[in-house]
């Protein structure tokens, strides 16, 4: 491969108070060839996140976000980038040598591709991520001009987008802040004719961090997020169901309990924002779902 050879593909991260998982990811994402242009949006972090992004990378360019806008800080990432193609991670995450040209290459033969969903390696041990066989087992129906398994879920960290589907759709839905974005967002490209797809050549690497939000409240949020996503795009049937699902599991469950507290408050945003999906995604998603 040409030293000078340029990437078609930038990564976009996003990080919070970890600055030395952000350090590893960085010095990481820097070794790979032909070298990614790389931004980091960095969401009101209170360490020196800032300071050692600008002091040892900087040729990384860098957005210091005065809020913690959680996973639509991806928006202002994919907003500076001028590649084609975009790849994201986290500050526990980055990609393996080759893959972000396997998905490049997917794209560009691929003209309807709107997302490559990468294979998942966990850990120092680089254990399959279970994300992987669910991809790989996908229920939803091949399509000749789409270079692999078809899907409507992803993870974040460990995908690929193209910039203009991106772009079209409007990238991460920021009502929903952090835990579960991807739904919508998958959502969204397959009903503008987006094809989604699982290439498990193309790898991404994920070290959790130690330093993570509250379990708790990350399912809390995991669990209000798949409600408004239901709300924001699913049927009337599916809206009912679900809702009264919610409903009867909060009598019991006090996790539900919040979640659907906080679901109800962000009610009137969801209201302005609702847009039905076709119905052949909601036959898709029946199919992924096992109703």
């Amino acid at each position: 491969m040409n030293a000078t050879e340029r990437s078609k593909v930038s990564v976009v991260v996003i990080t919070r108070d970890r600055v030395e998982e952000l350090r590893r990811t960085l010095r990481t994402l820097r070794g790979l060839r032909p070298r990614p242009p790389v931004v980091v949006v960095d969401n009101a972090s209170r360490d020196a996140t800032p300071e050692m992004v600008r002091d040892e990378f900087p040729e990384v360019d860098l957005v210091r976000s005065e809020t913690n806008r959680g996973a639509a800080a991806r928006n202002t990432g994919v907003a500076r980038t001028r590649t084609p193609y975009v790849a994201f991670c986290d500050d526990d995450s980055w990609w393996y040598p080759g893959a972000l040209e396997r998905a490049a290459d997917a794209f560009d033969v691929h003209p309807r591709l709107g997302l490559v969903a990468a294979g998942v390696y966990v850990g120092e041990e680089e254990r399959e991520d279970p994300v992987n066989e669910a991809l790989r087992d996908s229920p939803l129906e091949a399509e000749e001009d789409l270079p692999g398994p078809r899907v409507l879920g992803f993870l974040a960290c460990a995908c690929v987008v193209r910039r203009s589907a991106f772009e079209q759709v409007g990238g991460f839905e920021p009502l929903l802040f952090f835990g579960g974005e991807e739904a919508l967002l998958a959502q969204d490209l397959a009903a503008r004719g987006w094809g989604l797809c699982h290439l498990p050549r193309v790898h991404a690497h994920h070290r959790p961090s130690p330093v993570r939000p509250p379990g708790e409240w990350r399912l809390t949020l995991e669990e209000r997020n798949a409600l408004l996503t239901v709300w924001l795009r699913r049927g009337p049937r599916v809206v009912l169901l679900r809702t009264a699902r919610a409903v009867a599991r909060a009598v019991r469950d006090a996790r539900t309990r919040r979640a659907l507290r906080l679901a109800v408050g962000s009610a009137p945003r969801v209201a302005v924002a609702r847009r039905r999906l076709p119905a052949v995604v909601e036959r898709d998603l029946a199919l992924v779902e096992g109703t």
